[in-house]
């Protein structure tokens, strides 16, 4: 009976939201929301028949960029750093705007962190061309996404977080119109069709907590509510210390089930979903993908 209420509170919770909820979802075209807990420092307008954008980790050779995946791509859009606050950090803003391109429906197209991404000096220098962006090889992570609207124009967002050596953290948006039929790496119309992921931490064992946002759920609603769309689960665990690989299986199996109940409850029928129990046995390096979760990706027709 405790189990059965457990899912009906989860299910109540998917199902909730206040009537401003039902607003279409953000436009494509306007510049993200800033971070809360950030202030504005300089904005600078980017229009350029050319624009370098990077779909892969930097480097410099000879005091020349080179990335296997790049572009230099003609654009119309705004650059804008902010300075976090103290009280904040470089992932509350970046999992700020990771939300607020899931809202519209954005793929991510490239993302990286830390070391991988290459050296901050580069970023900040000669690509970004914003010295205050110079920090922490260690520290830092970029990521750069897409989305097309029904009229067939498209938008770049890139986000770049860092913490300089004084202990200060920085946030980097660029928000671009993208050229009529300038190609973008990456970008195409069936990994158009996959949305998401929407990442959802889970904690417990008999009964479970699942760790999703409001704006979130509204966006599973918004995606579910289409024909044909079909909705994926993938559950991870971590490996805790002492436990054997099939037990951690187990555990991020019982979370998936639960997950699903509570889905079916709210209305995302188990006839449109798959679940994959991964557990421990695949590492994503993205720092925001961490631990035990589940993942929900919705393929649309």
């Amino acid at each position: 009976m405790k189990h059965n209420l457990a899912y009906l509170f989860f299910a109540a919770a998917l199902c909730w939201y206040p009537a401003s909820a039902h607003a279409a979802e953000a436009d494509p075209g306007a510049v993200p929301e800033s971070f809360p807990n950030s202030s504005l420092e300089a904005e600078v307008p980017i229009v350029s028949s050319g624009h370098l954008v990077l779909f892969s980790p930097v480097r410099e050779v000879n005091n020349q960029i080179r990335s296997e995946k790049m572009a230099r791509i003609p654009v119309n859009g705004v650059g804008q750093l902010y300075q976090i606050r103290r009280d904040s950090s470089r992932q509350a803003a970046r999992e700020h705007y990771q939300r607020a391109l899931q809202a519209r429906g954005a793929q991510v197209l490239f993302e990286c962190s830390g070391r991988s991404c290459g050296r901050s000096n580069v970023w900040a220098n000669q690509i970004f061309d914003q010295a205050t962006l110079y920090g922490r090889d260690t520290e830092q992570d970029y990521l750069v996404a897409a989305v097309t609207d029904s009229a067939g124009n498209t938008w770049l967002t890139l986000v770049y977080t860092v913490t300089r050596g004084n202990q200060r953290e920085y946030v980097w948006v660029e928000h671009l119109d993208v050229g009529e039929g300038a190609a973008v790496p990456g970008l195409d119309s069936a990994n158009a069709r996959i949305r998401g992921p929407i990442i959802v931490p889970w904690q417990g064992g008999i009964t479970y907590r699942f760790d999703w946002s409001a704006t979130d759920r509204r966006m599973l609603t918004n995606w579910t509510g289409e024909e044909g769309v079909h909705v994926v689960l993938t559950g991870y665990s971590s490996l805790t210390e002492g436990e054997s690989f099939s037990d951690a299986m187990e555990r991020a199996a019982q979370a998936l089930e639960s997950m699903s109940q509570v889905l079916d409850k709210s209305g995302v029928s188990k006839d449109l979903q798959t679940l994959i129990t991964v557990g421990p046995a695949v590492v994503v390096p993205s720092p925001d993908r961490q631990g035990d979760r589940i993942e929900i990706v919705v393929i649309t027709r």
